[in-house]
């Protein structure tokens, strides 16, 4: 069986922060209220991280335009590259605080499944049927469905997943995965934000999405908070705080905080470019730009901002 953490969506009366999205075994990307909380300090449960060299492959559910791939593609090979600061390896870096070191992803295979051989209305076991395709030997499979798939519990709750399944019949070994979703047309003021009008809370006008695409754009920030959640606590015994079931880990602990300064509807203080207009906090290979959010330190105890 597998077992999933949700990124998800708790959209509360008055404020909406988007989130991590998480499975029986996965962990979700949420719109959260901001909550006066108990101190946050992101328990080590003596399990597993995934650390080394691990390879990244990615199934392509539904149609994407080639800038589309691009974006996500670039955004995990800027992973590893060394670039000044605030930049996204330097992002990356804080999953290297975490016990046992540097965690190195790897571009690996990729599968187009641009006719949707499973149709356009997943189930989490479909999802994680997408996922065991391939080598998962040292390995996380991310799948990433289009604009006109709907997912069991995405928009309603979650914005997207990571979990584990068993990776033979005999159950010995399991393998990490991670599902995203494309929110443009579905649910961008959920999934999208700050780059998309909330539904909920203050209204505060959206950000310029820094690759010109509000959907992608989304999708990066919460695959971001995946893979930060996968390599800390991939099979639901790492870091993270409150139950295995709904936890808060690296980055859904740190909702809603991209810069200096972040409270309820305000992403806090960023960058701006000033031929666009678009907001970021990281620059990328090729000098591609991304907001990435803010990750739980654990040599500090507090979330951190790269600017």
């Amino acid at each position: 069986m597998a077992s999933t953490h949700h990124f998800a969506l708790v959209v509360a009366s008055l404020f909406l922060f988007s989130s991590l999205f998480v499975p029986s075994t996965a962990t979700t990307r949420k719109l959260t209220a901001l909550v006066q909380q108990q101190p946050l300090v992101l328990q080590y449960h003596n399990g597993p991280l995934l650390k080394g060299n691990i390879t990244v492959h990615l199934v392509w559910y539904g149609k994407f335009t080639t800038p589309q791939r691009v974006i996500l593609i670039d955004f995990i090979l800027s992973l590893n590259h060394h670039i000044h600061a605030p930049s996204v390896p330097s992002w990356w870096k804080i999953t290297g605080k975490y016990k046992n070191g540097f965690t190195s992803l790897i571009l690996g295979k990729q599968t187009f499944d641009e006719n949707c051989s499973l149709g356009k209305s997943l189930k989490t076991p479909q999802v994680t049927r997408l996922a065991r395709r391939g080598d998962h030997r040292q390995a996380i499979t991310v799948v990433f469905t289009a604009k006109d798939v709907t997912v069991d519990g995405f928009c309603m709750s979650d914005c997207g997943t990571h979990g584990s399944a068993k990776a033979d019949p005999t159950g010995k070994t399991k393998f990490a995965y991670i599902w995203v979703g494309n929110p443009e047309t579905q649910c961008p003021g959920q999934c999208a934000w700050p780059f998309h009008q909330p539904i909920y809370g203050p209204q505060t006008p959206p950000l310029v999405s820094p690759n010109g695409d509000v959907g992608v754009d989304g999708m990066v920030i919460n695959l971001a908070t995946l893979l930060a959640g996968t390599v800390t606590n991939p099979f639901d015994n790492g870091y993270y705080q409150g139950t295995s079931s709904a936890p808060l880990e690296a980055v859904s602990a740190c909702t809603g905080i991209y810069g200096e300064g972040a409270y309820p509807g305000y992403p806090g203080e960023l960058l701006v470019d000033k031929t666009t207009g678009a907001s970021y906090n990281a620059v990328g290979i090729r000098g591609r730009k991304y907001l990435l959010p803010a990750m739980w330190d654990p040599t500090t105890s507090a979330c951190s901002t790269l600017v």
